[in-house]
């Protein structure tokens, strides 16, 4: 249950109706997710979040389906339902394979596992791993 209401497009504010339009326009949707709706109860948040997640998103030396896919493994790690599945989604939508996502979820997991390993052990950082 979320913690704020959820506001459709004529409960919101214009500023909020604004980037709704840029979402849906963007998206070719015909309405935003909810995670936008959550956000237009503060409009500037609305504002900044959707920027610079259009930013961040768009092709560059990363492939759209790359980003997608660490923006899954990292929701998994913030164990954040909401992104977990909206970005399993659009990383399907980009052509992420079946046998892909398992891999994904394979080096997830070990990743989890290691990296706890390493903490819980106190593991010190090799010298030939610090970057310059």
């Amino acid at each position: 249950m979320a913690t704020v209401k959820l506001l459709e497009y004529e409960d919101a504010a214009p500023a909020a109706q604004a980037v709704f339009d840029e979402i849906k326009q963007a998206r070719n949707v015909d309405d935003v997710n909810n995670f936008w709706k959550a956000l237009a109860n503060h409009p500037d948040s609305l504002r900044r979040t959707w920027d610079n997640l259009r930013a961040i998103m768009q092709p560059g030396a990363l492939d759209p389906l790359t980003k997608e896919m660490l923006y899954i493994a990292i929701s998994i790690a913030n164990n954040c339902d909401y992104c977990i599945h909206s970005h399993t989604a659009s990383a399907k939508a980009k052509g992420m394979t079946e046998a892909q996502y398992a891999e994904l979820l394979a080096v997830v997991g070990m990743a989890h596992q290691t990296n706890a390993q390493a903490t819980a052990l106190k593991v010190p950082v090799d010298d030939q791993f610090w970057i310059e």
